[in-house]
C-alpha cells in the first residue's frame, strides 16, 4: 500500500494519480489519497516538514516508513517497480530511458515554473496581488516551452522514446491546464492532438474539477 499525499489541483500531484490509473491501481485498494491544502500551509507544518523537509506536495510513504518526494522521481519509481508487462511507461535501453529522462527534465526547468506558476497566480492569488506583475513574463516564457513541444511533436507522436510514458505524463500534468494561467493552446495543433491522444489512453484520469473560489479568480484574470 502507498501513501500519497498530494494536492488535487495541482499537475504535479495529478501526473502520480494518472500514472496510478494506466497502471491499474485502485484508491483505497492500491493506495491512500491523503489531500494536504498545500496554499493553505499545510505542507508547513511540523508534522508533514518531518517528513519532507522541503514542505512540498506530492510526496509518497510506503508502509515500512520510507518516503519519496519530488513528482518525477516518483513517476520514474512507479513505472519501473511493476510487473514487466506494464514497464512500457519507462520502457527502452539505456539511450531511450535518457530521452525520456530529458523530457521530464525539460518539464521541470523550462515548462513547469512558467505555465504552472502562472496558472497559481491566476487561481489562487489576490487579484491585487503584486505576483501578479510577473503573469507577462512568465506567460512568454510559458509560450516558448509550448513552442519546444510544438517542434517535436512535428515529427513524434510522444515525448517518452518508447511510446507513450512518464515524459508524457509529466507534461500532461500542467500543459492540459495551461489556460487557467491564460497561456492558450490554440496556436499549437500539434500539442492539442497530442493531449487527446493521452485522454484516450487506457487508464486515464481527469483531474478533480478546481474549486469555485480558484475558477472564479482565474476567470477575473487576464
Amino acid at each position: 500500500m502507498i501513501t500519497v499525499y498530494g494536492y488535487s489541483s495541482s499537475g504535479n500531484c495529478h501526473k502520480l494519480r494518472l500514472l496510478l490509473g494506466h497502471l491499474g491501481r485502485q484508491p483505497d485498494r492500491d493506495f491512500r489519497w491523503i489531500e494536504i491544502d498545500s496554499p493553505h500551509g499545510a505542507t508547513r507544518t511540523p508534522e508533514f516538514l518531518s517528513k519532507n523537509p522541503n514542505g512540498k506536495v506530492p510526496m509518497i510513504e510506503l508502509d515500512d516508513g520510507r518516503v519519496m518526494v519530488e513528482s518525477n522521481a516518483i513517476l520514474a519509481w512507479l513505472a519501473d517497480d511493476t510487473p514487466d508487462s506494464r514497464r512500457r511507461f519507462f520502457a527502452g535501453d539505456a539511450w531511450q530511458r535518457a530521452q525520456t529522462l530529458s523530457w521530464m527534465f525539460f518539464e521541470q526547468y523550462s515548462h513547469e515554473p512558467y505555465i504552472a506558476v502562472a496558472r497559481f497566480i491566476c487561481g489562487w492569488t489576490p487579484l491585487d496581488s503584486p505576483r501578479r506583475a510577473d503573469l507577462p513574463r512568465l506567460r512568454e516564457r510559458g509560450h516558448q516551452a509550448l513552442a519546444v513541444m510544438e517542434r517535436h511533436l512535428a515529427t513524434s507522436e510522444w515525448f517518452s522514446s518508447a511510446g507513450y510514458g512518464i515524459a508524457d505524463i509529466a507534461l500532461f500534468g500542467y500543459t492540459h491546464c495551461a489556460g487557467d494561467g491564460g497561456i492558450a493552446l490554440d496556436a499549437y495543433p500539434a500539442i492539442r492532438g497530442w493531449l487527446e491522444r493521452v485522454r484516450a489512453q487506457p487508464g486515464f484520469v481527469p483531474m478533480p474539477p478546481v474549486a469555485a473560489e480558484n475558477l472564479a479568480l482565474i476567470a477575473q484574470s487576464e
